[in-house]
C-alpha cells in the first residue's frame, strides 16, 4: 500500500473514513450504479464539508493541529449529535 493510501486509511488524518467505506461498499453491492448510492455520496460530502469548516476555524484561531485527532473528533460529534 502506498504512503498516500495509508494516510487515507488513518483515522487521525481522514475524519470521513466510515463514510468513505460505506460509499465504496454501496458501489460494490450495487454494481457501481451511482444512482443507488446517492445518500452515501451526500453523507460523505456533508462530512467533508463539516470537518473542513472545523479545520478552517481552528486554523484561523491558531489551534494546532488544524484537524483534530480522532479522539477529539469523537468528543466533538458526541457534543453536537449527528451534524451531517
Amino acid at each position: 500500500m502506498s504512503r498516500h493510501a495509508k494516510k487515507l486509511r488513518d483515522h487521525d488524518i481522514n475524519p470521513c473514513l466510515a463514510e468513505t467505506d460505506a460509499t465504496t461498499k454501496c458501489l460494490n453491492d450495487n454494481n457501481y450504479n451511482k444512482d443507488m448510492c446517492t445518500d452515501y455520496f451526500l453523507k460523505y460530502k456533508n462530512c467533508r464539508k463539516f470537518w473542513h469548516g472545523i479545520m478552517m476555524q481552528r486554523k484561523r484561531n491558531g489551534v494546532k493541529p488544524e484537524m483534530p485527532p480522532a479522539e477529539e473528533r469523537k468528543k466533538i460529534l458526541e457534543s453536537m449529535g449527528e451534524p451531517y
